[in-house]
């Protein structure tokens, strides 16, 4: 029985909690956050450091506000506990080098809560481009703005999911990036952001995120010399476009995804890599620093 405490019951720790749950040999053995909003079976503690020495879990999830990460990921190495960060590792690219030369000291085993790399869609579209010569990449991600995150701005809470997802499917180191960003609504963060790239083999990129439409879309196409690829990430739905002609006729094939919850499938995944070894698609913490240099690269 592998015994995991969560750190920080917000909306994703909450998340984390439901699903934990309900997957086989795994004990939540503690719960810990500054206060008690809701009530649990488990034992709950407001302190870190009690809760570390108290219930010595073999893991901790970690997901505190995004500036906290170093501070809590720190404590829990040094008493030896491998770690799940959601995502980013850090608030800066310095903060995430200084837990990964933790975790390697200590030689745990941790990862980055990069959710999307396990949504159904997404590693059905990495199955789909494996065997094609992959021309362009374009990701969508905007929604309203979420009360919630105080924090950082969209590229730091929305834009390292693309920028890690780009590498993940295609298999290609990011090589030049240009990002254009304004602050229109945020208090102190940027809230709408174009991200343009240059990848290995003249692959080129975009992404477009916001905080500003007023409804959420989550979108990747790609386009290839054999056909364009349409995926929704919300809806789980895949589509290739294929065969075509002079008079702009085409082919439309839907691909079939088995439609799951991805953090359920990432939580399994982190399960497994503490049992085995074998991390499997969970991002780490060198992915995680590599998708923060470069959405801060030009940061003034």
């Amino acid at each position: 029985m592998l015994n995991i405490a969560i750190i920080g019951l917000g909306s994703m720790g909450k998340n984390h909690y439901r699903i934990l749950k309900d997957i086989s040999d795994v004990n939540i053995c503690a719960l810990c956050d500054v206060v008690q909003n809701d009530p649990y079976d488990e034992k709950f503690f407001l302190d870190i450091d009690e809760m570390l020495t108290s219930a010595k879990p073999d893991a901790v999830i970690i997901a505190v506000p995004t500036f906290l990460h170093k501070e809590v990921a720190l404590k829990c190495i040094d008493k030896n506990v491998n770690i799940f960060i959601e995502k980013p590792a850090a608030s800066t690219i310095v903060d995430a080098k200084i837990i990964l030369d933790a975790v390697n000291a200590k030689n745990l085993k941790s990862c980055v809560g990069h959710v999307e790399r396990f949504n159904p869609v997404v590693q059905a579209l990495k199955n789909e481009l494996t065997s094609q010569e992959i021309y362009s990449v374009a990701i969508t991600r905007v929604g309203p703005f979420p009360p919630r995150i105080a924090d950082v701005g969209v590229l730091t809470d929305l834009s390292v999911h693309d920028i890690d997802l780009i590498r993940f499917i295609t298999g290609r180191n990011i090589l030049k990036s240009t990002i254009y960003k304004s602050r229109k609504i945020h208090n102190h963060h940027e809230d709408n952001a174009v991200l343009c790239f240059e990848l290995e083999n003249e692959v080129i990129a975009d992404i477009t995120t916001n905080w500003l439409t007023p409804f959420k879309k989550r979108q990747i196409e790609v386009a290839c010399k054999d056909g364009y690829f349409q995926a929704d990430l919300m809806g789980q739905t895949l589509n290739e476009y294929s065969g075509f002609s002079v008079n702009n006729s085409f082919v439309t094939r839907g691909c079939h995804i088995k439609k799951d919850e991805p953090l359920i499938k990432e939580l399994e995944a982190f399960v497994a890599y503490i049992k085995s070894g074998e991390r499997g698609s969970l991002a780490s913490i060198e992915d995680s620093i590599i998708t923060l240099e470069i959405a801060t690269s030009n940061d003034s």
